[in-house]
């Protein structure tokens, strides 16, 4: 059965177009053309994907972020209208896994929507099979994380991560000393090429310190090179 992909735009135009490629890679499109609408659709069919455009009357798409992350990990995209970073920016930290800037190429969101999606299939693949389906735990000084549980402990506090930001760091606590550029790790995170748009990894990075605040090891910047995680 196709997976299903949430479309929340206020421009039927922009939901038609978007369709069209969605569908053509053999995705079932639903829609909502406002804020309210997408959150009736999310609670009585869950999709595999939303599709959430920030302008939207009746209720934001930041807002329904927000709700929809209280109760729910589906992938979201944001769409936003502005080029000003401070949408992107309060969008990630709402919990949203990517975002896109109008005008988009229907194309890169399409590739948006597949990589997220493998990554998300990824996961759930690994925890029913693959590697990170054994007892093995990842430990460093006071930082205890289980990849099968996908829980985190500092100091014996359990710390809630969202997906993103626990794939982050198990990949800086497997390869503790060495430097990723954000480049890589959007690629092998996040699974494709963010075309030079590296804030997402930024953000990421602000949330993980804030979290694991009292963690003996620390998340530390390489200037004009990216990110390294050592151990005190």
């Amino acid at each position: 059965m196709a997976e299903t992909i949430l479309l929340v735009d206020d421009e039927q135009r922009i939901i038609d177009l978007a369709s069209m490629y969605i569908e053509q890679e053999g995705y079932r499109v639903v829609s909502a053309l406002d804020g309210l609408s997408a959150l009736k659709v999310i609670q009585e069919a869950p999709p595999a994907l939303v599709v959430l455009d920030i302008m939207l009357p009746h209720l934001d798409g930041l807002e329904v972020c927000r709700r929809v992350r209280a109760q729910s990990d589906v992938p979201i995209i944001m769409l936003t209208a502005r080029s000003e970073d401070i949408d992107k920016i309060v969008g990630l930290e709402l919990g949203a896994d990517d975002y896109l800037t109008k005008p988009f190429n229907p194309r890169e969101l399409v590739a948006r929507i597949k990589a997220i999606l493998r990554r998300t299939e990824k996961r759930g693949s690994e925890a029913s099979s693959g590697p990170l389906s054994s007892n093995r735990l990842l430990s460093l000084g006071n930082l205890v994380i289980d990849p099968q549980a996908r829980t985190v402990k500092v100091d014996g506090r359990s710390v809630e991560l969202r997906m993103k930001e626990f794939d982050l760091l198990c990949l800086l606590v497997e390869n503790r000393g060495v430097v990723f550029s954000r480049e890589k790790l959007l690629d092998v995170v996040w699974g494709y090429s963010f075309a030079g748009e590296t804030r997402t990894v930024d953000v990421h990075i602000a949330h993980l310190r804030h979290k694991l605040k009292g963690m003996t090891a620390s998340i530390e910047t390489v200037w004009g090179v990216g990110y390294k995680l050592v151990s005190e």
